[in-house]
Formats: structure tokens, sequence, C-alpha cells
């Protein structure tokens, strides 16, 4: 590690356990002292209370051995961009693979693509955001509830793509508890810094057993204004490109949704389905002249037995399908289309105690047809399958949680006919993978908790690992496959310290994983005569991921209780948020490509009522140390801020906010971006939104 990031890992480590261990010595002084003067059956309030839908138990944040976040509520509304990954981009341990304001995927420790799974409601998007990045992701966050991100191998509940963590969307379009009349809220949203527009409704209600939920979203933006040049210097020195100026051309969208969902609930238990709608239509910055129109129709069905046998204490089950189909012009000629028809299901029956044994049994089976066509197609059509079976587990002993499990993965993948003579018909493989886990959450006292597991997890290579052979416009280079991939293999361990109430509360952790048969896209050195862009080529190398993150929040003027703040009393916290990660190759001992440098967010935020206010700082270090044929980037620093009122009227409520974001005009660029030195982050601007609730 190089001395910036050790200096980083250093201070961020001492700086979380530095100050944990300072709010568990007032916390012990204060709690002698309150024995004395006040009765002691008040409640801490349990700040990392939220239940976190994908752990196995549904275990809150501070009961689960593994790292999580949750951003919900106000949180998700001001950290709300148009894309996932932008959304997600300030939490500890994740970045974004920014491809332009209009498609992202969350970058966990410095793993993508298809090492990261994006759920909604615990079932796969079911799209072809994994295959490139300049695809987005099918669905808007505009009616989500919460945003769950688990760090670290998640493979043991959700399969070989989980290997690097779990992004899972949760919205109630299937509602699972009765509903009394009508409820519902409507939001708007304006952003300046591209002229963008965004509403969305939802309504839900329900009589008796039955309850329906509907909500509908649009969102419309022009060009991204920037400061400065779209290309970075180095790109412009490299290339002779002069570029454009203020705007990021290529930046624009347009998306619409709805969603219907019906639910009958019952004592025993619920059944319910939805159908869902997504449209987007957006430009691409690659390349001038490029935009992507995409459709999907999806379908959910979901339900649950509650109590059906002894010793079974639920069996819930899922279901989605969906036909996902996207365009490629070029103007207004049509190009590539890119299809995906596919299904994931799965069943948990959650069990009582057996010998002070806690925990869930499982079943997943999910398959997808994906076909590229067209002169660009770098893929073959390609049928994959998967079955799985897994079983978790939970024993108490004394202050000590003992959290383990299994999985198993029989993966098959057969390319297929194809008009491109550059793919071959009936290539195919079979995978059989195996994931473990073992976990210890320890509780030296009630507010805090000392987590410690060990993961070991196997990813099959995808059909694009297996099969690639052409030329990727999106990132601009050539890419070959190799059919004769075997599974990548991952080895890692987590520690965190925790603490939920008082003056101190948040987490702070490292974590070390360890790859054999890492499988990366390596340039050869070699130009494809057709294309003009450089050869790259999938191959297996061993790997290591070493690094730490903290998310502190200091309670200057109140510890945080059970009861909620008086509208007189006024709260104002320190919060922050960090991270870094290093990645070499072990056999060549470079570093991994687009690796995030170290990250810091610090912020003060003010509370009164039915007012609050933010200003914050993101920094990020400059990152050098890149693999061959990457350009450094340089450091940044950003600050912004927020307003937020909320205005109650019998039913009704109105939350109003207003944002400024990087208000001192400075260019940053994420280096975890194919695209970082074509595409910077927006300029100066400023959001406003207003939500009215019914």
């Amino acid at each position: 590690m190089n001395t910036i990031s050790s200096y980083h890992a250093i201070l961020l480590l001492a700086l979380g356990f530095g100050g944990l261990a300072v709010g568990y010595a007032q916390e012990m002084s204060a709690t002698i002292q309150q024995a004395a003067n006040q009765p002691t059956a008040e409640i801490k309030a349990t700040v990392l209370d939220e239940i976190v839908v994908t752990a196995p138990m549904g275990r809150t944040l501070f009961e689960q051995a593994q790292p999580a976040s949750v951003l919900t509520g106000k949180n998700l509304q001001l950290a709300m961009e148009p894309t996932l990954g932008q959304t997600l981009a300030r939490q500890p341990g994740v970045s974004s693979s920014y491809f332009g304001p209009v498609a992202s995927r969350p970058v966990i420790r410095g793993l993508e693509g298809d090492r990261i799974r994006v759920l909604q409601n615990g079932l796969n998007t079911i799209d072809a955001a994994g295959t490139s990045v300049d695809h987005a992701v099918s669905f808007d966050v505009s009616n989500v509830t919460s945003l769950e991100v688990v760090r670290g191998p998640a493979t043991l509940l959700y399969g070989s793509n989980a290997i690097g963590g779990v992004v899972n969307a949760v919205d109630n379009r299937i509602p699972e508890d009765r509903l009394d009349g009508l409820h519902g809220n409507l939001g708007g949203r304006y952003s300046s810094v591209d002229n963008g527009y965004g509403g969305n409704v939802m309504v839900e209600g329900g009589d008796g057993p039955v309850a329906f939920h509907f909500e509908g979203f649009s969102r419309m933006a022009e060009d991204l204004a920037i400061p400065g040049n779209a290309l970075s210097d180095r790109y412009r020195q490299q290339t002779g490109d002069p570029g454009s100026e203020g705007r990021l051309p290529g930046s624009n969208l347009r998306s619409e949704g709805f969603s219907g969902g019906l639910s009958y609930i019952e004592e025993w238990g619920f059944i319910g389905a939805s159908l869902t709608t997504f449209h987007t239509n957006y430009a691409s910055p690659a390349e001038e002249g490029i935009s992507i129109d995409m459709e999907q129709v999806r379908l959910d069905v979901r339900g649950a037995f509650y109590e059906p046998l002894p010793l079974i204490k639920e069996i819930n089950y899922r279901f989605a399908w969906s036909d996902y189909s996207h365009t490629e012009f070029e103007g207004a000629e049509e190009g590539t289309i890119f299809k995906n028809e596919g299904y994931d299901g799965r069943v948990e029956v959650k069990h009582e105690k057996i010998a002070g044994m806690e925990g869930v049994l499982g079943f997943q089976t999910d398959g997808s047809d994906f076909a590229a066509q067209g002169a660009e197609a770098f893929l073959p059509a390609v049928f994959t399958r998967s079955n799985s079976a897994f079983i978790f587990e939970e024993l108490p002993v004394g202050p000590v949680r003992l959290q383990f499990g299994a999985r198993y993965d029989h993966i098959t993948v057969e390319s297929q006919d194809s008009d491109n003579p550059a793919f071959a018909a009936g290539q195919g493989r079979a995978f059989d993978n195996f994931s473990g886990s073992l976990g210890a959450v320890y509780n030296p006292t009630e507010d805090y908790a000392i987590a410690l597991s060990a993961t070991y997890a196997e990813r099959a290579p995808t059909y694009q690992e297996l099969f690639a052979n052409g030329a990727h416009m999106a990132t601009g280079v050539f890419e070959t496959g190799d059919a004769a991939l075997g599974v990548e293999q991952s080895i890692g361990t987590d520690l965190n310290l925790r603490k939920r109430t008082g003056w101190v509360t948040g987490s702070v952790g490292g974590y070390y994983n360890r790859f054999n048969n890492y499988i990366g896209l390596f340039p050869t050195g070699a130009v494809d005569a057709g294309s003009g862009f450089p050869i790259v080529r999938y191959r297996a190398t061993q790997a290591e991921f070493i690094g730490a993150e903290l998310d502190t929040t200091l309670h200057l003027l109140h510890p945080a209780t059970d009861k909620p703040a008086p509208p007189e009393q006024t709260n104002v916290n320190l919060e922050f948020r960090a991270d870094v990660v290093r990645a070499r190759d072990l056999r060549t001992g470079d570093p991994l490509p687009r690796i995030p440098p170290f990250h810091l967010t610090s912020g003060i935020a003010y509370l009164r009522g039915a007012v609050g206010a933010r200003l914050e700082g993101v920094y990020a270090a400059p990152q050098s140390r890149v693999s061959a044929g990457e350009l450094p980037t340089d450091s940044y620093f950003l600050v912004n801020a927020s307003l937020t009122y909320t205005l109650s009227r019998g039913p009704l409520s109105w939350d109003i906010y207003v944002k400024g974001v990087n208000l001192t005009d400075t260019e940053a660029r994420e280096h975890s971006s194919f695209l970082k030195d074509r595409a910077p982050l927006g300029g100066r601007g400023i959001v406003a939104g207003v939500k009215l609730n019914f």
C-alpha cells in the first residue's frame, strides 16, 4: 500500500475505534451517574435498528455479522439521484461505475458488474445491466422505500453473482399487511444542473383482507452542466481531442414507469402479485449520436404461510418473470438489440429453535435467455440456468450469537445459434459452486457489538467472460472471452465494532479478501484491425482486496433516547463516513483497474422540530495506483448543503427540501468509472423538491 493509502487507512481506523472507545467510556460514566439520579427503566433508542430485509433472519444492522447499510426516509430522499450507483455512492465502501448521469451501478469495495447482485425485493432485476457499464438498471429509485447494501460476499443467500455484495431495493408493490383506508404520496423534483424534472405518485389502500398498491413516475433531464471541459487534461494531452466546454454531450434522458399490485391477506399468511412496466430513453456520453431505448415488463408473485406446521415459523415464496429489451441507436438508425427473458424464484422455510438453533432453509432457481443482435453484438445468444439450495442457522451462546450457513449452486451456460460467424453455437459449461460462512456477534454491553465473519465463496464465470468476441463500443475495446475459465474462489474476513446509542454511534471495521482464479479483463497489447480498438481478454489470476470503512455520528447536544425529541429541542450531529480499499494482482504485483481511492464524507446536521439543515464536504484522494493503460485521477473536494422542512396539517404532511450540490463548482471524476476521463460529475446546481403524504 502506498504512503497516502496507508496513512488514510490508519487514520480511518484510529478515528473510528478511538471515537467509539471514547463513546464507550462516556457512556459507562453517564450510566453510573444516571443510576444514582433517575430510574433505570428507560429504554434506549437503537440508532442501528433498521431491519435488513436481505438478512436471512430479518436482523437489524446491529445484529448482523456481516456489515450492511440501509438508506431510507429523508436520508434516501436527499441522496436520490437519477441512477442507483450515484444514489448509493456516499455509503461506506460504495462508489459508482458512473457512465455519465444516466447509467451507473454500485461498485462495492472495488468490485463491480456481475460480482454485485442488484435485487428488487430480494429477486434479480433480470436485465442487461451487468453486461456493460452503459446499460442502466431497469428500475427507478423514486418510489423505493429503502435501499440496502450488504458489503462483502453475500453468496450464501443470493448465489455466485453476490461474491462482492448485494444491493436490494425494497418497495411495497405487493402489500404484506392489511391496509385500512387510502394512503399515498405525490412528489415533484427539479434539478438546475441538468434542467431535470421528475414526478412520482403512489396510492395504496385496502378493505378487509384485500389490499392494493399503485405507483408511477416520470423523469426527464437535458445534458449535464459541468465545470470546465468534459475531457480531463491528461486525456486531451494523450489524444489531442479538444473536448467540449460547459456541458457533457450525450447525458440526457427520459424515463417513465408504472406498477400495480394486489394482495389477499389473512392471519394464515398472504399472497399477492404485481405487474410493472419500465421505459427509458437515454443518450450515451461514450460516443456522439448514440442513444439507448429500453423497455421491461415484469411480473412478481409473493406470499407466505405463517406457522403452517409444528416447528415451522414461516414459509416465504417469491417469483419474478421479466421480458427485457433495449435497442442502441446511432442517430435515427437502429443498431444492436439486446434481449433478456428470464425468471427468478425462491422458497425460504424459517424454523423455530431446534437444539437451540433458529434458522432458514431455502431453494432458488433462476434462468435467462439472453440474445444480442446486430453488427456490433459482442456476445452470442446464451441460455443460463441455475438451481441452488442454502441453509442459515443462528445459535446464541451467552453474549455471543453464532451465525453459520452454506449454499450449493448448479449452473449451466450454453451458447446458441447466431448469425455472427464469430460465435460458435453449442458451447456449454456446467459449474458446481459451494459457499460457506461463519460469523459471531459479541455484545460486551447492550449497546456495543463486535462482529467477526469469515466467508468462502465461489463464482461461476458469466457468459460474457466465457464467450465474448467482438468490439464493445461503450468501453472502446475488443473483448474476447475464454470458454475454459474455471470457478472464481474467494476467502474473506470482516471485523466490525458497532455502537448504537449514546453520544457516539456508528461502526468501524476492516476486511481482507483473497481471490483465486480472479477473472479480469486484461490488455493483450494487440489491436483489432476492423474496429481499431485494443484487444482485451478475460483471464484468471490471483488477487487480494484489503480495506477499512467508517460510519460514525457524534451527537453533540443530546444522546439518543427512546423518546421523540420535543419540538423545542435542538440536535446537532457531526457525521463521518469513510472508506479505503487497496486491490492488486498477486501474480504481477500490479494494481487492479478502476479501484476507488480513499473517500471521506464529513457533515454537520442540525434538526429542530420540523426544520433540518446539513452542510457536508466530500473528499476523494488522488488515485495514482493504476493498471496498464489507465490514467491517474486527481483528488476532489465537493461542498454540498441542504435544508428540509416538514409541514403537517391533519392527515396531510408536506416534506419540502432544497439542496445545493458542488457549490464550489469543482471538477470531479470517479476513478471507478470507465468514462472518468470523458465524463466528470456535474457542476454547481440546486435541487428542489416537495412530497405530499396523505
